[in-house]
């Protein structure tokens, strides 16, 4: 394989694929890289026509070759024809030919790759805007085209949802329509990151066509420098100048690229085997050219360790453009080994490659495997029919939390990325249908409920101004009770009938409560009294008179007895009057059996009605169950004496149950005094 066929296949008709995508992912970059140039290139037909006939026809501009030429050239179609199969330098020159167009396009490198995949809608707008906002436009096509494709997946699988749901809710499919703010934002972005590319497309579009006229204008010259009859030290010199020219010409298209570059070495080629009548000047040139290529095949080597294989790479990619583009030929005796030494390199860090993306193809297997298991999960959720509103609320959140995972769970093979994509959406769109079917139902019986709030609202307007007390009431509780038992009205109604019914109701016992007030306003006036008597007695200071105390204590309950009822709902501020009155004897310094019986005699007074005894019947029961609970406590203590007969009367056990027993008769003679106290309030 001669040197000059390092860039095999490049007729200008193959499309571009990314070095950074794996074999998979190359069929649809191609028809991107397709597509966003597509109309760009100027008549490269054209354009390209002419380079390979001047390549095919050059013979006839000079003298007919030798046989041994013709032994070369027959060599070296040879070797391009062995060359079609070597790939792993065609993917190098691919990449290399989409840079030509744009030095800047090889930064599309150093683009970080997420997993778009995982993105929520918002995020894959937070996402692209940084895109636009951080890199050159011409470096984020692929990474735009990706989210595109992500986002409008997503969008299309919530349109379809929301679809669903509103045929289910009544409405008329043609009349559909959806959009959310996130759709609005992406295709803001969208517009601007298409508008840009446009823009940078067409700026590039003129300078591309001169740069390609100026490189096969150089061509041409060099062909012209095989004829020209002078001193070869000025044609030489000529020479050189042109290769100058040829490194500063700038980009041309990239499917005319690789012709471009193959004929212009071809006539390099041609032109050292021209110098032969000045071999010091082209061997010095072979020399230098040798030094700089055994330097790149050992850079090649070392980049074949690398255990990066996309850094090694990108860096091989660099080292190609040095050997094309920078470098001229070497001596013939060397030019097979050398190729074929970093044609070796080369395949080996392809190959270490090709490897690492059967390791990915392997990643995406096991991903397909976890997406299947997910899909299954949601299929038997979406099979299994909920009756329930809390049980379907639980199923929307498993719903959710798998279709998070799905999307968390990695790519799948490209192959079956549509139909994966498409199990998914059948599976959660089969969901949804349960989902929605359930809530249409729901939505019939909210409305039903509906109705019957409505009628209950109806009885509440019409009887709300009754002053037929004892009529009504029962009624307007009965609603009431009747509205809590009926269940849930659709959310936008809900409010709404609630204060109406509240309001009908509350109108009502507004009326009554203020009629029975009025009625029973000398109830209310007693019960303000009390409270001003309560706060007077809480904040009473005694003296260090008993006799004094008593009497005042006596006061105020004879005072707030004379006061008289209050509403029964206020009741409650007897208990808190009595509390107050027996903190304030307790505090009194006397016998506690007095204080106990004058205590007691104060209750006695609030018990008494002679129109109402069963507060005192309560009272006395209580009394008769306490002393018969005493006298048998006294019995037990006595029964148990006799265990002691034979022990000394001053033992420390005997003495303490008589004096038990001592304190117990006490108390039940206390009680005695109390139960004949109550027995006189009959009277």
């Amino acid at each position: 394989m001669s040197e000059n066929d390092n860039l095999q296949n490049a007729d200008g008709k193959k499309e571009v694929e990314s070095t950074d995508t794996t074999p998979t992912q190359q069929a649809e970059i191609k028809t991107e890289a397709k597509s966003e140039t597509e109309g760009n290139d100027v008549d490269n037909n054209n354009v390209e026509a002419e380079v390979k006939q001047d390549s095919e026809t050059e013979s006839t501009d000079n003298e007919p070759k030798s046989s041994t030429e013709a032994e070369e050239v027959a060599t070296e179609n040879t070797s391009k024809t062995d060359a079609a199969k070597d790939n792993h330098v065609d993917e190098i020159e691919a990449s290399n030919a989409e840079d030509a167009e744009d030095e800047s396009n090889a930064e599309r490198h150093e683009v970080e790759e997420k997993d778009y995949h995982a993105m929520s809608m918002d995020e894959l707008n937070a996402e692209i805007s940084r895109l636009l906002k951080n890199h050159k436009i011409q470096t984020i096509s692929k990474h735009v085209n990706e989210i595109k494709s992500e986002f409008n997946a997503k969008f299309s699988e919530l349109l379809e949802e929301k679809k669903e749901e509103f045929i289910d809710d009544g409405g008329n499919e043609i009349d559909f329509y959806y959009t959310n703010d996130a759709k609005k934002q992406f295709n803001a972005h969208y517009k601007e990151y298409k508008q840009t590319i446009n823009a940078y497309y067409k700026e590039r579009e003129q300078n591309l066509k001169q740069n390609l006229d100026n490189r096969l204008q150089i061509i041409e010259d060099i062909k012209g420098l095989l004829s020209v009859e002078e001193n070869m030290g000025t044609t030489y010199k000529t020479f050189k100048e042109l290769q100058e020219k040829w490194r500063n010409a700038g980009p041309i298209p990239r499917d005319k690229y690789n012709n471009a570059w193959n004929t212009y070495h071809h006539h390099v080629e041609r032109f050292y085997d021209f110098l032969h009548l000045n071999n010091d000047l082209r061997d010095m040139d072979f020399k230098h050219n040798y030094d700089q290529k055994l330097k790149i095949i050992e850079r090649a080597e070392e980049l074949a360790e690398d255990e990066n294989t996309n850094r090694s790479f990108r860096e091989l990619q660099v080292l190609h453009k040095l050997w094309k583009e920078e470098l001229g030929p070497v001596g013939k005796e060397h030019r097979e080994a050398i190729w074929e030494r970093f044609s070796n390199a080369t395949k080996a860090i392809h190959d270490k490659r090709q490897a690492y993306f059967a390791d990915m193809d392997k990643a995406h297997e096991k991903n397909l495997e976890r997406k299947e298991e997910i899909i299954a999960k949601i299929t038997a959720i979406g099979e299994d029919k909920a009756t329930s509103h809390s049980a379907w609320q639980k199923k929307i959140k498993e719903i959710e939390a798998l279709r998070d995972a799905f999307f968390k769970a990695g790519k799948v093979p490209l192959k079956v990325n549509e139909s994966t994509w498409a199990k998914f959406k059948n599976a959660v769109r089969t969901f949804n249908r349960g989902k929605n079917s359930f809530y249409k139902n729901l939505k019939k019986d909210q409305y039903d409920n509906l109705k019957k709030k409505k009628e209950l609202i109806q009885i509440a307007e019409d009887n709300k101004d009754s002053d037929d007390f004892a009529t009504v009431t029962p009624l307007m509780k009965k609603i009431q009770s009747d509205w809590k038992k009926i269940g849930h009205v659709p959310r936008r109604d809900s409010d709404k009938i609630w204060k109406q019914f509240k309001s009908a109701c509350n109108h009502y016992f507004d009326k009554m409560h203020a009629e029975r007030k009025a009625k029973d306003q000398h109830l209310y006036d007693a019960f303000d009294k009390k409270v001003k008597l309560l706060d007077g007695l809480k904040a009473l200071e005694l003296s260090e008179d008993p006799k004094a105390d008593i009497k005042t204590l006596q006061d105020k309950i004879a005072e707030w007895k004379d006061i008289g009822y209050v509403p029964q709902n206020k009741r409650y501020i007897d208990g808190k009057f009595y509390k107050a009155i027996d903190d304030k004897f307790d505090k009194l310094k006397m016998d506690k059996s007095k204080l106990e019986m004058i205590k007691f005699e104060s209750k006695l007074e609030n018990l008494a009605d002679p129109e109402d005894t069963r507060l005192l019947d309560n009272e006395q029961n209580f009394i008769r169950k306490r002393i018969s609970d005493i006298k048998s406590e006294i019995n037990q203590l006595e029964n148990n004496l006799q265990f002691f007969s034979n022990v000394k009367s001053d033992n420390p056990l005997v003495k303490d149950v008589h004096k038990n027993i001592d304190n117990h008769k006490k108390e039940l003679d206390t009680w005695k005094a109390k139960l004949t106290k109550v027995r006189g309030m009959y009277n």
